[in-house]
Parts: structure tokens; C-alpha cells; sequence
């Protein structure tokens, strides 16, 4: 039998809940077999891509004869297949799935016009810009045919951000922009202080004293707005959710965060950096 294959990206956001999974459970670093797949230059969106996950997302997962293609399938598969028992997970993966505290879309959104000054020459737009170019590309190509609608959708939503960027759209949809972004980052600091913490023990993780399944998934959520916000990995570095609060950090994300980064898996995971 093959190994599994587990298409990823050092920056993704949700590849980090599967490889904290890998490095937590006991896999052995030959188990599965790793390809990369690069965000940044749009590999996600070549055909050949496509036709193993029609969404183009990472992580995808290819196993016993079956492309597992959104992260709650990919996590779940490595949780029942892995050496090492975890806790299974529960309905609060969902939660933290909700569009409402998405983690990727603070990588695009400007709340004021200096942000967005600063987003139009930086790493966003480069992503943005590279994003279109590779939908362009692509989409000419014979055997994109079959995802034509894919293409369609996706360059008219990344083409929109690129507008904004480009300062070609009207006032009045860079207004709609910047209080759409105020909204989203009001919603995931609203649910860091008041929703969390009531779904958080007092110490350890949701799956107990030892990473569970759901926590494969908060720890990576957790990890990027920590990100986002100017943090770090150690044991305070969570302190820099205040800015998006504007009140203490609740004592249990405290002791979370605390958990999480001494744990190897999560040193693994996060050598080169949060993300």
C-alpha cells in the first residue's frame, strides 16, 4: 500500500493543524509523504491541482485511494490512523471553521487607509497580484476547461481586492472595504474575549492533558491571530491579542497558549516562525 500524501505550505494557516497532528501522534517523519504546494506563486490553482481538490485549498490529504480536501477530513483521518490515541474531536471544530473568524481573510482586509496604503505595497498585494496572474494563467489553459466556474469566481473575488489595492474601484467600495474589515477583526477579538475562554478548560488542552482533535485546529487558529497581532511564541507572546480586546487576555487562553508552545509539536511546527 502507498503512502499517504499530504499536500502543504510553510505559511498556510490550516496545513498547521494536520502537521501538528503528524508530530503530536507519533508518525514517523517517512509515514507520509509531503509535497509542497506554494500559496504564495498560486500553485493551488494549476489544473493538475484542481483535479485532486476542486477547491484548491490546503491542506489536502490522498490516502488509501481517497483525496480527503478540507482540514477537518485531513485532521480526522490522521487522528484515527495514528500511533498514538487522541481525544476525537467535537462540534467546536466547526466552530472554529465559521466564515465569521476566518484567520486568512485578516491577511487582505484594511481597516483604515494607512493599512490599506500599507497592504497596497506589501506582502498582501504581492499574494493577491500573484494569486491573479497564476487564475490567468491557468484558466487558458486546454485542461482547465472543466473548472471554467472555479477560474470565473475566483478571478472576479481576487480582482476585487486587487482593485481596491489599485485604487480603481469607487469610494464607496473602499469605504465598504475598510468597515467589512473592522467588522471581521471586531468579531474575532469579541470571540478571543467572551467565546473562548467558555469553551476552555483551566488548564491543559480540550482533549486534556495531551493535545486532542480539536485542538489541532485551535492551536493553529489561535497561533496565526497571535500572528496577525504582532506576537510571538513565547509564553506571554499572546499578550499582543490585547490590541485587538482592548481588554486582559482571558487567564484560560493565557494558560492555552501556555500549553501549547512547549510542546514539540508545536516547536516543530512553528520553527521558522508564526504564521
Amino acid at each position: 500500500m502507498s503512502k499517504p500524501v499530504f499536500y502543504t505550505f510553510g505559511l498556510s494557516v490550516w496545513s498547521a493543524a494536520p502537521e501538528l497532528a503528524l508530530a503530536e501522534l507519533g508518525y514517523a517523519d517517512d509515514a507520509v509523504e509531503t509535497k509542497i504546494v506554494n500559496l504564495v506563486e498560486g500553485e493551488n490553482f494549476t489544473p493538475a491541482f484542481l483535479k485532486i481538490n476542486p477547491h484548491a485549498t490546503l491542506p489536502t490529504l490522498v490516502a488509501d485511494g481517497k483525496a480527503y480536501t478540507n482540514t477537518k477530513d485531513v485532521v480526522h483521518y490522521l487522528v484515527t490512523h495514528a500511533p498514538r490515541n487522541a481525544a476525537p474531536g467535537t462540534a467546536f471544530i466547526d466552530t472554529i471553521h465559521e466564515d465569521r473568524i476566518d484567520p486568512n481573510l485578516p491577511l487582505f482586509l484594511a481597516r483604515t487607509e494607512e493599512e490599506l496604503k500599507a497592504n497596497a505595497s506589501g506582502f498582501a498585494f504581492t499574494f493577491a497580484n500573484n494569486r491573479q496572474n497564476s487564475l490567468e494563467k491557468h484558466s487558458a489553459l486546454p485542461e482547465a476547461a472543466p473548472f471554467k466556474a472555479f477560474y470565473d469566481e475566483k478571478k472576479a473575488s481576487n480582482g476585487g481586492v486587487l482593485a481596491i489595492y489599485n485604487g480603481t474601484v469607487s469610494p464607496e467600495t473602499t469605504h465598504g472595504f475598510l468597515k467589512q474589515s473592522a467588522q471581521h477583526w471586531a468579531t474575532i477579538a469579541a470571540f478571543v474575549r467572551d467565546e473562548l475562554p467558555a469553551a476552555l478548560p483551566d488548564a491543559g488542552f480540550l482533549g486534556g492533558v495531551a493535545p486532542g482533535e480539536d485542538d489541532f485546529h485551535l492551536g493553529a487558529w489561535l497561533t496565526r491571530i497571535v500572528h496577525l497581532t504582532g506576537g510571538s511564541a513565547a509564553k506571554d507572546g499572546y499578550k499582543s491579542l490585547e490590541k485587538e480586546t482592548k481588554a486582559p487576555v482571558s487567564p484560560k487562553v493565557a494558560a492555552y497558549w501556555e500549553a501549547w508552545v512547549v510542546q514539540p509539536s508545536f516547536k516543530k511546527v512553528y520553527v521558522n516562525g508564526l504564521h
